[in-house]
């Protein structure tokens, strides 16, 4: 049974409720690999912080924000009515979303109807807003935290869209269904339950190391 917590994104009540968990902004993170095959920094970087969170109970992240991120931000309200109007669908705010895996959690865009399905929106700068609109697809950048939003929620699909108020009508609004029974659900989980293992021993490793001391 999935767990909601209501807090408003970027709270500290927020970022209390990610610590020490995996989650779909983090995914590419936990599963980047070099091309040899062996672990990439950024793995064990967020392998170490989810570690170090689990043993305090507090956040790392810092929630630094640049003027692009803001404007996303901004704009993602106007984004959200968008969609609405455009799918008919009434959009759910959730703050953060536990999964059945306590150490697993995402933060949504929305939901309709319950986690039958969910809402991924991006409010980027007008040239990556474009390679989306000319591509039509589910941007390879955002399949892997596509794919634990949905193993999370246990939704059937996402709705992955892409808003920029500043250009012309029809080239403003980009949207594409991502159906959970399309990606490898089973296989994102087992390659996550592994990067959990893993963040296990490290805490272990660090608690031994306290009590030794």
């Amino acid at each position: 049974m999935i767990k909601v917590i209501e807090a408003e994104q970027r709270s500290e009540a927020w970022f209390t409720a990610r610590a020490g968990l995996l989650t779909g902004s983090r995914a590419s993170d936990a599963f980047a690999k070099l091309k040899s095959g062996g672990e990439a920094a950024s793995r064990r970087d967020y392998k170490l912080q989810l570690a170090v969170e689990r043993l305090t109970g507090k956040p790392i992240e810092s929630g630094f924000i640049n003027a692009e991120m803001q404007r996303g931000i901004d704009v993602e309200p106007l984004a959200r009515s968008r969609y609405e109007a455009a799918s008919g669908n009434l959009v759910r705010q959730t703050g953060f979303v536990i999964g059945d895996n306590p150490h697993t959690g995402c933060s949504l865009d929305g939901d309709i109807d319950e986690f039958a399905g969910i809402l991924e929106l991006k409010c980027p700068k007008s040239t990556t807003h474009v390679r989306y609109v000319e591509a039509g697809e589910l941007p390879a950048d955002y399949r892997l935290q596509v794919t634990h939003n949905l193993w999370v929620t246990g939704a059937q699909w996402c709705d992955f869209c892409s808003f920029d108020d500043r250009l012309p009508a029809g080239l403003d609004w980009f949207m594409v269904r991502v159906y959970a029974k399309d990606l490898d659900i089973s296989g994102y989980a087992a390659e996550a339950a592994r990067f959990l293992a893993e963040v296990s021993v490290e805490v272990e490793k660090l608690t031994s190391l306290r009590t030794a001391a």
